[in-house]
């Protein structure tokens, strides 16, 4: 079984980033916080990027799982985006 290796990093423009590790890759995922998430966070900005995408990645393993990616909605061969409170 062959693994990929991703890497976490910070863009230019302050944005957190995952991509393929060692390409110039577009990124896989992107992560922007505001101006005032910032101030509530200070200089914990990649650790708490990292812990969401952690998050992100298990809940699509369990999504596998389970077997609810057919389940998902698709419009135009592309996801439907849906806001979740």
């Amino acid at each position: 079984m062959s693994s990929e290796i991703y890497e976490i990093i910070e863009l230019s423009n302050g944005d957190v980033a995952l991509r393929r590790a060692g390409g110039d890759e577009e990124a896989l995922v992107c992560i922007q916080f505001s101006s005032e998430s910032l101030k509530v966070i200070g200089g914990y900005k990649v650790a708490v990027a990292k812990a969401m995408l952690e998050a992100g990645i298990e809940a699509v393993q369990d999504l596998g799982k389970r077997g609810e990616f057919e389940n998902l909605e698709e419009e135009s061969g592309e996801f439907v985006e849906h806001t979740l409170h």
